[in-house]
């Protein structure tokens, strides 16, 4: 014998059930997981470099796009690099993984230099805002918890790039 099944309406909803709905729980004083964001396309990235750059077409954020992002394929390795790539756009994913890791990571200064120098008519001034006109984007499409794994493998420095505030360890 089957149970018949009514419908409640509620707000925004319909639930099904066969017994009364349980009482509301009390709210929770941890705070869950924010659920892991819909992957973006390539073309949504370069329109995010696009605009954080403000660059003035999309050819031209794509490769810095491209430049910055196999630079930093060197950089991340590790469970981090799995997770940063598992949330980037495919395309984006195969220019991270792709890179072999470096034996030796550069400093961001040094990150910079070398960026400028795969970047035709680079300065420092100008590499240094391509790098973060990419990297400041990524926690929106790789999520606020896979950059702070990121940047924790890093070395001191690359917090900035990523258009955060650096945090020093107290003395």
């Amino acid at each position: 014998m089957t149970t018949p099944t009514t419908l409640t309406t509620v707000p925004a909803q319909t639930v099904a059930h066969s017994e009364p709905a349980p009482a509301p729980s009390a709210p929770s004083t941890t705070t869950a997981p924010a659920p892991a964001m819909a992957r973006r396309t390539w073309e949504q990235l370069i329109d995010a470099v696009g605009e954080s750059g403000q660059y003035a077409t999309a050819k031209e954020a794509e490769r810095v796009t491209r430049t910055v992002l196999s630079a930093l394929g060197g950089h991340v390795t590790g469970e981090e690099r799995v997770a940063l790539v598992r949330h980037l756009p495919e395309r984006a994913a195969r220019l991270v993984a792709a890179q072999i890791p470096v034996t030796s990571p550069l400093t961001a200064a040094e990150f910079v230099d070398y960026v400028a120098a795969r970047i035709d008519g680079a300065t420092p001034a100008t590499a240094r805002w391509d790098v973060s006109s990419v990297l400041a984007v990524l926690p929106q499409v790789a999520g606020e918890d896979i950059v702070d794994r990121v940047l924790a493998g890093l070395p001191s420095g690359y917090a900035l790039l990523f258009g955060r505030p650096e945090l020093l360890p107290a003395a």
